[in-house]
């Protein structure tokens, strides 16, 4: 009897039940909290479970979407070759962004501005603390003090676009992820409707939440174009600036030639002014799209951007996993060294780092695909009359011409390619200018099939 008691008492008794049981003498308010705490764990429950969801959705896509990694050291030009992409496969997306770059450019101006000014104030300081002559007159300090209110937008606009990326020297630079251009599109969303003021005041106008109004640059530009165009056409300036090895037209970003068309009340960019704008991204940044046009047309591509700066490269490694291809860009500027070391060439440089790549074992099924940048600089310099094997001893006596040039440096990329690959695979190389959107849009279409087409394989699709 004393058995059969204890089963039935254990069968009745419900250990989860007991648990979900209101405590004993409950009151009212002690019920409602207990009621709330129970809707918000579920909430927050939900809430997991539909981020969990979303993940395992993201995963799926990137399973079958086309993933590539943008390579090359800084400078490279690889930011412009994804505008490029942008605007050849996803064109609505680039035109939805045209007025963004208007900032930017606008930016680039005031920062080329920047440097001359702050050049002819050294030259100003060392004249006068050497008691010696100085080729800058009181013409130039009138022509300095009527566009220094611009230093004051390109502080505040670069901050507001920065966020807390801070200038470190190299003009516009973010942070990844695109909250810039969130950032920007809503400062001129809140703008448009402001009526602008016309002239410089050396207190601009800000927005409500304290940054100065973007739409003010265009207004402040325009009325600065002459100053503008009488500073950088000066014979004085242009000779300070040799003297101090200052050379504006060689940088990322350069648009003082063009100061009449961008410091116009209208100004839309180009498609070339897009592709030459300078903005500098820290760190990696990955780009999501389906493409509106090309091969394949509704492929998603996942497109990752990595800073190519040498000691970020450590950076890289967590991004190989799972690359269909890599597009290395290999300026081949022979004459030029890196920023962050003066003493290393630029396409020695990119060889080195095309064998650490093309060797690393995690990329041995990835296709490589070599794009010879920038070669309307290349051009420029030989047609100029730079020698190259001054640069490059080894380049020995052939002809000092583009194709000669050329085939020099492919070659030994692809003995590196050949030499250290861990499995042989083709080497893919072309020559593309940046900014030339026309060719390169022809080239990144050739790009894109070459790159589908083998994912589809390693989908067994084709």
């Amino acid at each position: 009897m004393l058995r059969t008691s204890t089963r039935s008492s254990e069968a009745s008794f419900d250990v989860f039940g007991a648990g979900m049981r209101p405590p004993a003498n409950e009151t009212d308010e002690d019920k409602a909290r207990r009621l709330e705490a129970e809707r918000e764990a579920l909430r927050v429950s939900k809430t997991i479970d539909a981020a969990l969801l979303e993940g395992k959705k993201v995963l799926e896509r990137k399973k079958r979407a086309v993933k590539i990694l943008l390579l090359g050291q800084s400078e490279s030009g690889k930011s412009s070759v994804l505008r490029n992409f942008r605007l050849a496969f996803t064109p609505r997306y680039f035109e939805s962004e045209r007025v963004l770059w208007r900032t930017v450019i606008q930016l680039n101006l005031i920062s080329s501005i920047k440097k001359i000014l702050n050049t002819m104030h050294e030259e100003w300081t060392e004249a006068e603390s050497a008691s010696s002559p100085t080729m800058l007159t009181s013409q130039h300090r009138r022509l300095s003090l009527a566009l220094s209110p611009l230093l004051a937008f390109e502080t505040s606009i670069s901050q507001l676009i920065a966020s807390d990326a801070g200038g470190n020297g190299y003009g516009v630079t973010v942070r990844p992820g695109g909250g810039w251009k969130d950032r920007l599109t809503a400062s001129l969303g809140r703008a448009s409707g402001a009526a602008p003021a016309l002239g410089v005041s050396a207190e601009p106008p800000t927005g409500g939440s304290g940054q100065q109004d973007p739409t003010q640059v265009t207004q402040v530009l325009a009325a600065c174009r002459d100053n503008i165009i009488a500073l950088w056409e000066d014979d004085a300036v242009r000779a300070v600036l040799a003297e101090r090895d200052v050379d504006l037209v060689e940088e990322p970003g350069f648009f003082l030639d063009d100061t009449p068309r961008v410091t116009a009340l209208d100004y839309v960019p180009s498609d070339r002014d897009i592709m030459r704008a300078r903005i500098r991204t820290l760190g990696v940044e990955e780009h999501s799209f389906v493409t509106e046009s090309g091969f394949r047309a509704g492929t998603e591509f996942f497109i990752t951007d990595v800073c190519g700066s040498s000691h970020q490269r450590s950076t890289w490694i967590p991004y190989f996993d799972d690359v269909q291809a890599i597009l290395f860009l290999a300026p081949l500027l022979f004459w030029q060294s890196l920023d962050e070391d003066t003493k290393t060439n630029r396409v020695q440089d990119s060889l080195e780092l095309w064998r650490e790549i093309v060797g690393n074992p995690l990329l041995a099924k990835t296709a490589f695909i070599l794009l010879f940048n920038k070669k309307d600089i290349l051009q420029a310099h030989i047609n100029a009359g730079v020698v190259v094997k001054k640069y490059v001893p080894s380049y020995g006596e052939r002809a000092n011409d583009v194709p000669s040039v050329t085939k020099y440096f492919r070659d030994k990329f692809s003995a590196y390619l050949r030499k250290f690959s861990p499995e042989p695979r083709p080497f893919i190389f072309y020559e593309t200018e940046a900014i030339d959107t026309k060719s390169t849009a022809v080239i990144l279409g050739e790009v894109q099939e070459q790159i589908i087409r083998n994912h589809l394989k390693d989908l067994d699709v084709m």
